[in-house]
């Protein structure tokens, strides 16, 4: 973790995983494997990011969401419930994803 990213107690992040820059990991949500949190990202409640995947930008995931593979979720994109971005999905813009 660098810079002034943040990383909840309650959050997992795994040893080869990332949260950077100003991206916030909060609540029970857990970023496993190689995944990547950067830039102003917002990942929170129970939602997972693993595999190769990466959140970035201005983009969230929440509630029971996930973000895995290969799969990229950036801009203004929100994953949330129970909406899954996986495989080598781009999820990127104003996209909502439930």
């Amino acid at each position: 973790m660098a810079g002034t990213a943040s990383v909840a107690d309650t959050a997992f992040v795994g040893p080869d995983a990332q949260v950077y820059e100003n991206a916030q990991v909060c609540d029970r949500a857990r970023i496993c494997d190689n995944a990547k949190v950067y830039g102003y990202a917002l990942v929170y409640g129970w939602a997972q990011v693993s595999g190769d995947a990466r959140v970035y930008g201005f983009a969230r995931v929440d509630d029971d969401a996930s973000v895995r593979d290969n799969a990229r979720v950036s801009g203004f994109a929100h994953v949330y419930g129970f909406g899954s971005a996986s495989g080598d999905a781009l999820v990127n813009g104003n996209v909502l994803v439930r």
